[in-house]
């Protein structure tokens, strides 16, 4: 009863809110955030005029990494309440116009999964191949030369079995083995289970590394040169290997078109985390190229780097996507979970924190929020003694983990805890976050909560910018230009993404400013443009006009 009925392409461009449930809101006085709590604040969701939620796990978990190692893929971890609760928001949700996609974390289990408690006792019991099993060397060392994401060797030694097991992030993370046809057949009885109970789709977490190498061939080293810290922190030596035989397997796309089957039945999409530091769209271009695999994959480009995205990085981004994934669909994010809240990152300026809303809400692709974001929220610091990520821990205090952005959201500005919580939350609420607080947003008419209202409604209002194709992209010093356009609609878009004023041109054609509650400036009759400090100017081609 909680299905929601929808148009097959709901999707593409849609603008998606993540929800963190552990520091959304907690209901019932614990310091932990839970569904009830999301489903009290889901009218502040919806007042933003998104079109879905994306909520992080919630599944029965022992928590060693705040619910991405599921126990149990079916239930609800009692932390965040229970399966009834978890209906409670479908409904609520679905009332308000908002679908829900949850996040599936299919690549990996917990250690404490009943599968892989009998996948270990035995080399011959029924699920002995669920998980990814090798002998060591002669010498007793792992079979390869694969590491962690989260640090050191990728294999633990396990006594019962007298062999390693592959665990690409904790220790406490097994891989499950995707070359098992069990294993795969088991997995889509869990996203049906979902899609049963009304979810509107999934988010896919590092989709990409479902499938293995069966040689276990060791991986080659990259080129100092090649390495970058997208996907990893600088420190990690993760970086130091070119990931080929671990990840990225060309016989993942099979079980991806698998799943995209099953969720055509009720109209359901989902969005892949892609986690590769150099193939990245390109591995986004075979996950969400044609009609059989997913619809649009998570890209890493625009959450990276501590300075404010120029207008080239932009420009060589979309041109590279062009290149290696033309029949692809991106979905971009300045913040999320893992990484530093972009306020911070790129220390934005109240100006330049709408500047880059609006950019993002042109763009092709479809967008994800992180909870916050829409508050200017910056990332909060947060003392070794209240650390709680296990990867902070392990790299402190060159990377201090991804507790900085998971701090509660902070919804009164007057009240304890910001009103997150009457306990103490599982993480620090800082002083500067009740100052962003969404009660004093709504109050103050220069807020950056109304801004993100205005361009959500914005793009939702031209069927270019939430779909159309993107070309004509243009870079004049710190000026980007770049034309979206659908079926009898052009509209080009020209960025000021800096401090200071600048002058451009636009060319000759009957254009209509529009945008101008967001900002928009109007060219000057003999076609001058003015934009001030991250100032943008949206044109409307005129239908009956020319463009010359």
């Amino acid at each position: 009863m909680n299905v929601l009925r929808k148009d097959p392409d709901w999707w593409r461009g849609a603008v998606i809110y993540q929800i963190y449930p552990r520091s959304f809101q907690d209901s019932n006085g614990d310091g932990v955030g839970d569904l009830l709590g999301i489903v009290r604040r889901l009218p502040h969701v919806a007042s933003l005029g998104v079109d879905a939620i994306w909520i992080s796990p919630f599944f029965t978990s022992p928590m060693r990494d705040f619910g991405y190692d599921v126990s149990d893929y079916c239930d609800v971890d009692p932390m965040f309440g229970s399966l009834a609760d978890f209906d409670q928001v479908i409904a609520t949700a679905h009332a308000l116009g908002l679908k829900v996609m949850i996040d599936l974390v299919l690549s990996h289990t917990s250690d404490q999964h009943p599968w892989f408690k009998e996948s270990r006792s035995s080399r011959d019991n029924d699920k002995a191949d669920w998980y990814v099993w090798a002998d060591p060397k002669p010498d007793g060392t792992a079979p390869n030369n694969w590491l962690s994401i989260f640090g050191g060797p990728a294999w633990h030694w396990d006594s019962r079995r007298e062999q390693y097991y592959l665990h690409n992030f904790l220790i406490q993370q097994p891989d499950l083995n995707f070359h098992c046809t069990a294993v795969q057949q088991e997995l889509l009885a869990v996203a049906k289970f979902w899609l049963e109970r009304g979810v509107d789709g999934f988010r896919l977490d590092t989709i990409n590394f479902y499938m293995h190498d069966e040689q276990l061939r060791d991986n080659p080293p990259l080129p100092v040169a090649e390495r970058n810290d997208q996907t990893a922190p600088k420190v990690n030596p993760y970086n130091h290997q070119r990931h080929i035989y671990d990840k990225n397997h060309p016989k993942n796309v099979e079980f991806l078109c698998k799943l995209r089957t099953l969720m055509d039945g009720c109209n359901a999409a989902a969005v892949g985390e892609v986690g590769d530091s150099q193939r990245g769209l390109e591995i986004l271009g075979e996950y969400t190229s044609g009609e059989d695999r997913m619809q649009m994959s998570y890209a890493f480009e625009l959450l990276s780097g501590h300075a404010p995205l120029s207008a080239q990085f932009i420009a060589d981004t979309f041109a590279h996507l062009d290149r290696v994934a033309p029949q692809g669909w991106a979905c971009w994010a300045y913040s999320n979970h893992d990484v530093v809240r972009h306020i911070s990152r790129w220390g934005l300026t109240p100006a330049g924190a709408k500047a880059y809303a609006t950019l993002l809400m042109c763009l092709k692709g479809s967008v994800c929020l992180y909870q916050g974001e829409e508050l200017g929220l910056p990332e909060a610091e947060i003392a070794y003694e209240d650390l709680q990520d296990p990867y902070g821990k392990e790299f402190w205090p060159e990377f201090k983990g991804r507790d900085g952005c998971r701090t509660p959201m902070a919804w009164e500005k007057d009240a304890v805890y910001a009103g997150f919580s009457t306990a103490r939350p599982w993480l620090p609420v800082p002083s500067a976050h009740h100052r962003s607080a969404a009660d004093a947003a709504e109050l103050d008419p220069a807020a950056l909560l109304h801004h993100y209202r205005r361009v959500i409604a914005f793009r939702k209002q031209h069927n270019a910018l939430r779909a159309g194709s993107m070309k004509q992209i243009e870079v004049q010093g710190d000026v980007l230009r770049f034309a979206r356009e659908s079926a009898g609609e052009t509209i080009l878009c020209i960025f000021n993404l800096s401090d200071h004023p600048v002058d451009t041109t636009v060319p000759t054609g009957d254009w209509i400013t529009i945008g101008g509650e967001i900002g928009s400036t109007r060219p000057l009759p003999d076609h001058t443009l003015h934009l001030g400090p991250w100032q943008p100017s949206i044109l409307l081609l005129n239908p009956g006009g020319r463009n010359g």
